[in-house]
């Protein structure tokens, strides 16, 4: 399984592979064409109450992990096909944060190579 990390403002290039959103909300500012995206998984973004709570204040971010992965044991279906998806090449989990560090992409792409 290889499974990059990218945001949805930085240019799609052929090595990404599969290009999946994995965030509820579109990018501001990006356009359809601009994102080059084979699939969007809304569902498997954390919860709106989840990434309002975070706010990406990094003090938080031990115990966002912690609910998040929560949330990702709770959605098994999403998890199964996206997880799939994932076993048959290069993919590559667009995302909108600006920390590269500290996002839901990271620890979705965590939770997929621990299972």
């Amino acid at each position: 399984m290889k499974i990059k990390l990218k945001r949805a403002y930085e240019a799609p290039v052929r090595e990404d592979g599969k290009r999946i959103l994995v965030e509820r909300l579109w990018p501001r500012g990006v356009t359809k064409g601009e994102a080059a995206l084979d699939d969007w998984f809304k569902e498997i973004a954390p919860s709106p109450q989840l990434r309002k709570w975070y706010g990406h204040e990094p003090a938080r971010w031990p115990e966002f992990q912690k609910r998040y992965r929560a949330e990702l044991e709770a959605n098994k279906d999403e998890v199964a096909r996206l997880h799939s998806i994932c076993k048959n090449g290069t993919v590559t989990f667009v995302y909108a944060a600006k920390d590269e560090e500290r996002n839901s992409a990271a620890v979705l792409k965590a939770f997929l190579e621990s299972i």
